[in-house]
């Protein structure tokens, strides 16, 4: 799929204040922010690409019902597309962001998709349950869990990190994804399947996202453990760790000088589109990867390489 990217026939140039020799590299948006994680889509400029329409689906996914963290928007939302092709139904818990989750659901509905759109905190217990319970009353079972959802936040030092926002960083990211694993893990069965979203900042140390890279390695950590755990029963366990994909993210999170350049360091020299990364869901949610286990995939565009 050939994507003409708005912005994308600019450079910039990343490097120049830094002394190094000139680096052009593609760009997906000008810049911009957004005040409030963890980000809305139809804020973006340019709007995310979730779907490729080139993409068909086999059945590789058919029957099979899926829990997407976040998937109104951004990877999540991709990932749903593509499963949704793929013959699964899918639930999305979401935060407070009802009009991308309008829009998300409006467009599953028009493949003929069936989902189920939930708002609440996934920091609360008692909300990850009802999450189970209702996916189990609507569809009858689960098959898959994506632990999409998460927030990250810029900070130039430690110091600026305050108290409440290091805890809900935990919270969102490593507490979320653990109340509903062990709500969903009592109704899966072998050949179902758990994908992790780590971070391609938690293997080179992005120094202004503490906290959350803090919490993209505890994820790693959690992803092996449980996958040895649950190896014998079949069920695998794997993460995935995206490089810059331009989704409500990152203009929720950096200065808006820093946007143009996401991506800059990679060995592509660029940023990516969510759907982009949407075969990777699918290849970890199939039965394509029935012997692989306690995995991180790296989809970063080189960035990090080994």
């Amino acid at each position: 799929m050939n994507i003409d990217y708005e912005y994308g026939n600019k450079f910039y140039n990343y490097f120049e204040d830094l002394g190094i020799q000139s680096t052009k590299y593609t760009i997906l948006a000008p810049e911009q922010s957004q005040n409030k994680q963890p980000g809305m889509e139809y804020l973006m400029t340019p709007k995310p690409i979730f779907d490729n329409p080139n993409y068909k689906g086999s059945g590789k996914l058919k029957d099979k019902v899926a829990i997407i963290t976040g998937g109104d928007s951004g990877l999540g939302k991709a990932a749903a597309i593509a499963f949704v092709k793929e013959g699964a139904k899918v639930v999305i818990p979401y935060y407070d962001e009802h009009i991308d989750a309008k829009e998300t659901k409006e467009y599953i509905e028009s493949l003929g998709g069936e989902c189920l759109f939930l708002s609440g905190d996934i920091t609360k217990k008692e909300f990850c349950q009802k999450i189970v319970d209702a996916t189990l009353e609507k569809f009858g079972k689960i098959n898959i869990l994506v632990n999409n959802a998460g927030v990250q936040y810029q900070q130039d030092s430690l110091e600026c990190i305050s108290d409440e926002q290091f805890d809900w960083t935990m919270k969102v990211n490593i507490y979320g994804m653990f109340y509903l694993t062990k709500a969903v893990l009592p109704y899966l069965h072998s050949g179902d399947s758990i994908i992790n979203l780590s971070s391609v900042t938690a293997f080179f140390g992005e120094p202004q996202l503490i906290d959350y890279v803090t919490t993209k390695g505890a994820i790693v950590g959690f992803t092996r453990a449980l996958a040895r755990n649950l190896a014998l029963k079949n069920i695998r366990v794997n993460a995935i760790a995206p490089g810059y994909f331009w989704t409500p993210l990152q203009p929720a999170c950096w200065v808006k000088e820093k946007i143009p350049s996401l991506g800059a360091d990679a060995a592509m020299a660029r940023g990516a589109m969510p759907y982009e990364l949407a075969p990777t869901f699918v290849f970890l949610a199939s039965d394509d990867s029935s012997y692989v286990t306690g995995q991180v995939i790296h989809n970063n565009g080189g960035q990090i390489m080994g």
